[in-house]
């Protein structure tokens, strides 16, 4: 069965409201949560199973460019995005999207897929587990230095490959280094728009000629990133304001269960 393109841009808009959400709430760009969807979906969409993970991890990457901006934008009018290390950390995440996405084209589908899957769940356990620093997080200064350029680096190409826009790595090292969760949250979300430019580009051009069969730039399938911006760029602002009702330790459990969810769901489709 293959959905008529009506019936697909409609769930793309399904989907990109959650991701906005999510984007908003938790710093993600809701990332995850279309790789995983992507994933399963673009296969009844006439993408070929072999190509449907990179097409996923490139559409949600490309997708994410909008969805996090609208976060950020968002999140800047309360105050909570910390700009000098946002400074700090693009040249790497740059860089390490560029690399990552390189790198990830060369992978084999299902080596790809259970990366995503295992990632989700070591991500999930180490917020449930981790404990916070006890500082004054609020009053901290926003981390800076030559350190945040190379995590960067490190969080652009794990992004890459993993099709996301870094949240679930720079929301909790900017705890880790004292910054309050909502802080963290908003900074992560100023940082995604670098990841999915760099990462996106990528794909695009690292990819092989004829990688999908239509409406593509490599493997960016432009029905699900323009969809998906689309409806997340106007539910991102919800997503916010709920972060900024919710305390710090609520946000941790609920970004926890997300990512258990997320990669339980790739582990049954693969």
């Amino acid at each position: 069965m293959v959905l008529s393109l009506p019936v697909s841009v409609l769930l793309f808009l399904l989907l990109g409201a959650v991701a906005g959400v999510l984007a908003g709430l938790l710093g993600v760009g809701g990332g995850l949560v279309l790789v995983a969807a992507l994933a399963w979906l673009l296969p009844l969409m006439g993408i070929p199973q072999e190509a449907a993970m990179h097409a996923a991890l490139a559409s949600s990457l490309a997708s994410i460019v909008l969805t996090a901006a609208a976060s950020a934008r968002a999140h800047h009018r309360r105050g909570s995005v910390m700009w000098p290390t946002v400074a700090w950390m693009v040249p790497g995440l740059l860089l390490g999207g560029w690399l990552g996405s390189g790198l990830a084209v060369r992978m084999d589908d299902g080596v790809l897929r259970y990366l995503v899957a295992g990632y989700c769940l070591v991500a999930a356990a180490q917020m449930l587990l981790g404990r916070r620093r006890a500082t004054g997080a609020d009053a901290s200064p926003p981390p800076r230095g030559v350190g945040m350029s190379l995590a960067g680096s490190g969080i652009g190409a794990l992004s890459a490959v993993i099709g996301i826009g870094g949240g679930s790595m720079t929301v909790p090292l900017l705890v880790a280094l004292g910054s309050a969760p909502v802080r963290a949250v908003g900074t992560s979300s100023a940082c995604g728009v670098a990841i999915g430019l760099a990462s996106a580009l990528g794909y695009a051009m690292h990819a092989p000629d004829g990688a999908l069969p239509a409406h593509a730039i490599g493997y960016v399938y432009l029905p699900a990133a323009a969809g998906v911006a689309a409806a997340s760029v106007f539910a991102a602002p919800l997503g916010t304001r709920l972060a900024h009702h919710l305390s710090g330790e609520t946000l941790k459990r609920v970004f926890a269960g997300f990512l258990l969810l997320v990669g339980a769901s790739l582990l049954l489709g693969a």
